[in-house]
């Protein structure tokens, strides 16, 4: 009798057990993703200081000013990061439609009134040395609208027109209005976030494989229209044929990453970054890293980022609210899809397409609506914590009444 009333209490421990399991799960999901963003930044910000010195000077007459700016950057975005991962959901979901009026709003005002960097017009001059770029404000506003959109008409995304209207057209109209700046690297991120919102959602296969041609046509498009972005594609395919220019970059940061060797030449000491290697502290800065810090600092970076795609995902798997699934599981692909155009552009596995490597390239316009985005990855996993431990605690008065 005493054995039966013993296994009979150990059953009654299970679920609550199960509950406790699935809260420490999500609060180390906390506590991975915010280590992993904190970590990588500090070390972007190290990065930026090393790789910037020279053209800092060259530019400012000062090594440190690139390094200033963007360290004032990293302030205000963990001060916003704090302040994303404290908002409730209803926050995220109410600003879907305004932070996608403003975003449209924007890149309209770009066209007007757009400064114009290394051929793109993207940028809004607000003084002094600040600038805003609002396609990466675009990004985190498609990730709100799209998760709010498809969470809201979730019982009528088995209808075509409901899975596909108003998403794509406003997609569309959003990557438009890119395209006419000239910013083709974004709306390469943006497509695989518009493609993973409509996974999730529950879209059918066939919907990918006509997208997916759509997206070759467009790749070919976009690079027969200009001849610059012919070229980048020439250089990555035989940067050996034209090293003085149409493969300069490519080999330069080859060179970078294969001097490295192990353990690097030591934080500081890159050779490359003394203006042999454009855009060294942006779109190229990876290759410093692999100069400096060896393959045992490039790993590390590669294994931050996957820390931060692994929470991600597992926010995106495991939640429980239909917008969180989509929000998160969009978040990921941002980032990730921006980590892989970088890294592959440096280790020379995919073309040259200009975005910044996320936490680590110099930027603030890029910076801050990364560690937004991962700010409100936070709210989530903090949100789940809760839900977690609320039904645990109801299992438990459950167990006890029972």
């Amino acid at each position: 009798m005493t054995a039966v009333s013993t296994e009979s209490a150990s059953a009654k421990k299970r679920p609550a057990n199960r509950r406790s399991t699935g809260a420490l799960h999500s609060l180390t999901t906390y506590h991975v993703l915010l280590g992993s963003t904190l970590l990588l930044l500090v070390l972007g910000l190290a990065m930026v200081l090393s790789s910037s010195t020279v053209v800092s000077y060259q530019t400012f007459g000062s090594p440190y000013t690139l390094f200033v700016r963007q360290l004032m950057y990293a302030i205000l975005g963990v001060i916003a990061l704090v302040i994303a991962s404290r908002l409730p959901l209803t926050f995220f979901r109410r600003a879907a439609y305004p932070s996608l009026i403003a975003a449209l709003g924007l890149l309209a005002l770009v066209l007007v009134i757009g400064h114009s960097v290394a051929g793109q017009r993207n940028w809004i001059e607000l003084g002094g040395p600040f600038r805003l770029q609002p396609s990466e404000i675009a990004k985190l506003a498609l990730v709100l609208w799209c998760a709010d959109l498809l969470a809201r008409k979730q019982p009528l995304l088995d209808q075509w027109k409901h899975l596909l209207i108003p998403l794509l057209p406003v997609s569309a109209a959003v990557i438009g209005l890119i395209l006419l700046e000239g910013d083709a690297g974004t709306v390469f991120v943006m497509v695989p976030m518009i493609a993973v919102a409509l996974l999730v959602a529950g879209a059918p296969m066939r919907l990918f494989a006509f997208g997916g041609l759509a997206v070759g046509a467009m790749v070919v498009l976009l690079s027969v229209g200009h001849s610059y972005r012919l070229d980048r594609f020439k250089g990555w395919l035989d940067p050996e044929a034209d090293p003085s220019f149409l493969g300069w970059q490519v080999l330069h940061g080859k060179s970078a990453l294969g001097g490295g060797g192990w353990f690097g030449v030591g934080l500081g000491a890159s050779r490359e970054k003394w203006g042999w290697l454009p855009a060294a502290n942006t779109d190229f800065i990876f290759a410093v890293v692999g100069e400096e810090l060896g393959v045992i600092g490039s790993l590390l970076v590669i294994g931050l980022f996957a820390a931060i795609a692994v929470s991600g995902l597992r926010l995106a798997l495991t939640a429980r609210d239909r917008f969180v699934r989509i929000a998160s599981a969009m978040a990921v692909a941002w980032l990730m899809t921006q980590t892989l155009l970088n890294l592959g552009a440096v280790l020379q596995l995919l073309p040259i397409t200009g975005v910044p490597l996320p936490l680590v390239s110099y930027g603030g316009s890029s910076l801050l609506p990364t560690l937004v985005v991962l700010g409100m990855l936070l709210s989530f996993a903090r949100h789940e914590h809760r839900g977690e431990r609320a039904r645990g605690a109801a299992a438990a008065v459950d167990l006890r009444t029972g």
